[in-house]
Formats: C-alpha cells, sequence, structure tokens
C-alpha cells in the first residue's frame, strides 16, 4: 500500500478520501487554494499545500501545482476524486511520465470512454444496446438530414460533453437549428470541442448507472447499480440503490453482467460506473461511462458494505483483490439526497456565509460534508453542500430515515434545496418508484401550486424558474448564475485553452448567456 496520498480535489471528497486513508495507516496531503485555508480537508489530512489564488483555473486545475505539491511532500500517487482533473489525460500522462500513482483508469481507457462517440463504439462491440443515433460528429450541412433520418424527439448532444452539460431536447425540425447553435456554443465554452451528435429521446426513460470496480488483474466487479432519475437541469438530485422497486430481477442481472463485460472489454481498472437509460417496459440503453469515483459512491457502500475508496487505492497500488462478485451481496436499501445551495422553488443557485449548522445524527444516516460555521458558499466552486444518505432494511425504512435526517438538518446563512427534497421523498411518484427523469418538473409545478406561485416549464422535463416575465430575480441568485458560468469558462480554458474568439471578453459571454437562460429555467449549474 502507499504510503503517502496527495488528495487533489477540495470540500466533501477530499475529506471523505482523507477519511479512509487514515483508517488504512496511509498519510496524506491536501492541497488548497487561497479561499480554502483553513478548510476542514486541509486539517484533517498530515500535511496542505497552498496551490494558488481561489480561481480554479489558478490551483485545482493547475496541473504544474499540483504535481509539485506533489514532489515537493514525497506523495507516491494522487487521488483526482471527481470533477477538477478526474478526467483528465494530461494529469495522468504527466503522473506516469514523473513516477507517481494516478488513482484511476489508465490514460487511453479514460480518453476512450471520455468521449461519447468513442464510447458508444466500444460498448457496441463488447454487445451492449446502444441508443439509436449518429455515429460520427453531425456537421452543420448534414443536420436537417440526419435529423430526418433519426427522427423526433431526439437528442444534441455535446461529444465530449459530461456532467449534463451540452444535452438538449429536440421535439421537431423547427427547434433544431437554434439547438443546434446553442449546444456548440455551449460544447465549444465548456469543452473546446464543438462536436456535436444525435441521440433518440425516450420519453419517461429512467437513468440507471451500474458501479464498477478493477483491479489490475482482471477481476472486474459490479457493486449493484443506482437510481438516478431524480433530476434537474440533467444532474442527479436523489441517488437509490438497488433499484429492485423499478427494475425487474432478470433487467438488473442483465445490466450488471453487461457492464462487467464492457469493463472486461475495455481493460478497465479503478471505479467507474456504466449509464443506462431503461423504459418502463425494461429495455435499456447504454448512455455512457463515467472513468471515476462518482459523487454518489457512498450509497452503494452502504449497500454492499465495501469501502469503495479503499478498493481504488488497492488496485492502483497494484494488489489483487480478495472478494469476487458472488461474495458481493447487497444489504438492505440505500438512498442519497444531495443539499445544493438553491432556492427550493426556483431552483436558481444561492450564495452566502454559513452562520448556523446542524448536521443530522443517528443510527444508519451518514453525512458527508464540509460545512462548518464560516464557511463561505462561493461562486468559485462546486456548489454541493453536503450529501446526506441513509440505510434500511427495506425502500421505505431507508426513505423514512432520509426524510427525518433532512429535517434535522439545520443552516441558516444561505438557502439550500431540502423543502424540495422532502417533497420529492414525499411524492406519490417516488414513494411508487414509477418515477423517471422528467419527474421532477411535476414535483415542482405541485410545490409551487401549493404556495402560490407560478413556473415555467420545459418540454424536455427541466424545470423553469419560478418568476414571471417582468418579475425581478433575487440578486445573489443572479449572481451565482453568472459567476457559475464565468468559472465554467476559466476552468475551460486552464484545461483545453481559449473557448471564446479573440477580443471577447470570456465572463460577459457566458454571463450573459446564461443570465438569459436562467430567465428561461435552464440556466446550468
Amino acid at each position: 500500500m502507499f504510503n503517502k496520498v496527495l488528495i487533489a480535489n477540495r470540500g466533501e471528497i477530499a475529506a471523505r478520501i482523507i477519511r479512509t486513508c487514515q483508517r488504512l495507516g496511509v498519510a496524506t496531503v491536501a492541497v488548497y487554494s487561497e479561499a480554502d485555508a483553513g478548510a476542514l480537508h486541509t486539517q484533517l489530512a498530515d500535511q496542505s499545500v497552498c496551490i494558488g489564488p481561489a480561481p480554479a483555473v489558478d490551483s485545482y486545475l493547475n496541473i504544474d501545482a499540483v504535481m509539485n505539491a506533489c514532489h515537493a511532500t514525497g506523495a507516491q500517487a494522487i487521488h483526482p476524486g471527481y470533477g477538477f482533473l478526474s478526467e483528465n489525460g494530461r494529469l495522468v500522462s504527466r503522473c506516469k511520465s514523473e513516477g507517481v500513482v494516478f488513482i484511476g483508469p489508465v490514460e487511453e481507457v479514460l480518453n476512450q470512454m471520455g468521449d461519447k462517440l468513442s464510447a458508444r463504439r466500444v460498448a457496441r462491440k463488447s454487445g451492449l444496446p446502444v441508443m439509436p443515433g449518429t455515429e460520427e460528429p453531425v456537421s452543420d450541412e448534414e443536420a436537417i438530414n440526419k435529423a430526418w433520418e433519426l427522427g423526433f424527439p431526439m437528442m444534441v448532444k455535446a461529444a465530449a460533453g459530461g456532467g449534463g452539460i451540452g444535452i438538449h431536447v429536440v421535439h421537431n425540425m423547427a427547434e433544431l437549428e437554434p439547438v443546434i447553435e446553442r449546444t456548440r456554443k455551449v460544447a465549444q465554452a465548456a469543452f473546446a470541442d464543438s462536436s456535436l451528435f444525435y441521440e433518440r429521446y425516450l420519453e419517461g426513460a429512467s437513468h440507471i448507472e451500474v458501479q464498477l470496480i478493477a483491479d489490475q488483474y482482471g477481476n472486474v466487479l459490479h457493486l449493484y447499480e443506482r437510481d438516478c432519475s431524480i433530476q434537474r437541469r440533467n444532474q442527479k438530485l436523489i441517488e437509490e440503490t438497488p433499484a429492485s422497486v423499478k427494475l425487474p430481477g432478470e433487467v438488473r442481472e442483465q445490466i450488471g453482467r453487461l457492464s462487467r463485460q464492457l469493463g472486461r472489454e475495455v481493460g478497465y481498472t479503478n471505479a467507474g460506473t456504466v449509464e443506462f437509460l431503461v423504459t418502463p417496459d425494461g429495455h435499456f440503453y447504454f448512455m455512457e461511462m463515467n472513468p471515476r469515483l462518482q459523487v454518489e459512491h457512498g450509497v452503494t457502500e452502504l449497500l454492499t458494505g465495501q469501502d469503495i475508496v479503499e478498493l481504488q487505492l488497492q488496485s492502483a497500488a497494484g494488489f489483487p483483490f480478495s472478494i469476487r462478485q458472488p461474495d458481493l451481496q447487497p444489504n438492505g436499501h440505500a438512498i442519497e439526497a444531495r443539499v445544493y445551495p438553491e432556492d427550493p422553488d426556483t431552483c436558481l443557485p444561492n450564495v452566502g456565509v454559513v452562520s448556523e449548522l446542524r448536521l443530522p445524527q443517528g443510527e444508519h444516516v451518514r453525512v458527508d460534508t464540509a460545512l462548518c460555521v464560516g464557511y463561505e458558499v462561493s461562486l468559485h466552486y462546486e456548489p454541493l453542500l453536503a450529501k446526506v444518505m441513509a440505510w434500511g432494511v427495506d425502500r421505505d425504512a431507508a426513505i423514512a430515515t432520509l426524510d427525518a435526517a433532512l429535517a434535522d438538518f439545520h443552516v441558516a446563512g444561505v438557502t439550500t434545496n431540502i423543502p424540495l427534497l422532502r417533497d420529492v421523498l414525499a411524492s406519490p411518484e417516488f414513494t411508487s418508484g414509477q418515477y423517471h427523469t422528467g419527474s421532477l418538473s411535476a414535483i415542482l409545478e405541485r410545490r409551487l401550486q401549493a404556495t402560490g406561485k407560478t413556473t415555467t416549464m420545459h418540454p424536455s422535463g427541466t424545470s423553469g424558474n419560478g418568476h414571471r416575465p417582468d418579475a425581478e430575480l433575487d440578486p445573489r441568485a443572479l449572481a451565482a448564475a453568472i459567476g457559475a458560468a464565468a468559472v465554467a469558462v476559466a476552468r475551460n480554458e486552464q484545461q483545453n485553452g481559449s473557448a471564446i474568439p479573440q477580443g471577447g471578453s470570456r465572463w460577459r459571454t457566458m454571463g450573459r448567456r446564461e443570465l438569459f437562460r436562467s430567465r428561461l429555467g435552464s440556466v446550468s449549474w
């Protein structure tokens, strides 16, 4: 096992990784920006190194700074967590050339599965059913013909996309041209790659993902599936495992087996997820693979009793797993809710400083967070405040425990989405298990009607911003929306180079775009 590991991340995920390292006797190095001086992860680690000023491009996305910190402290390996550099092939390459272990898949696999079109081809070769769509990037010249060939409704997707960014639903030909233009601009800004492709859109589908973990000796395991269908703006809010209330046993067995098959086909090592769309009648289609640790990995740990970060460390260190697939049996039910600094009625982001905090406690409750009194919810980084998880002997018990935990969660100084999360848990769609990726809009609509407010809904199922066209937006929400866009562009510039034409203002271009989108209820956060 490693003697010392550097965690190239911040917040709750850095703290969570450090705790496993502490249990294993592995020394840890935290990196931090000037804005995170004194943050929880720096207090938990054995050493901490400042790697730059607050902007992520100058700190957490700065590969040179991360590598310098690694060498200066004598760390043998780097754990990237999720987000930031977790899927950056250049960091993996630097680690390899400089004698540092990257805790994740090898560069070739990361690049192969990170490109959606490449991943579709590999999945089809591995025997997975793949959603009908275009097999090559769609040019502007062939956009109309390719759309007629595939049919509506369909999705226009960024080929280099991730995190729910660069995905738009088109219901008819009249919507196509502006959506293509918008998707290209968003993809170029977010990923420095404007390539896009088409994929069939499934109404009422569920988003199901299978957790994989693999050592370096061909032992590819699945830790069962998670249902991640409660989403806003293509980003997850609530996840649960297993998906037994929704999927028949034979379907669950099939997607687990095929996910392992895909992992073996590409020579996958370490942690990752295989993502599917599943129709109400049980047909499923490969969507993508995420070659990293997932935000929601904790619910799988509650279900299986396995520490996924520990397995990641074992795999990266070259130890064969002592467990085999028959050893992994699900126990009970686990569910997670993501607490964001968002208005529960509008889903618009919020900023502020935590002035009061009470975290839920109790049997079968787990909270992954870096919150403390004085914590600033700023525009610099991913705004996830906490992941609240609960386990139960069955689904009903897990839901009840999670709802009670959310009721006990108190934070002042910043608005959170906790009231909306509790409404979701109590909704008939969720309690019956008959929910899908478009269900949140209906739940939000009922919530707003109950409070006498109005909203604008989009046909794609994303929720509107809850404001009348002539209403004034909360200034803090406006600032957060514009700032989030500026941060996204800055991150991309560091990773992939300039995405805005020379002479243009990056923050103003994206800020204006996101401001207009926020008024339409589709701002990305």
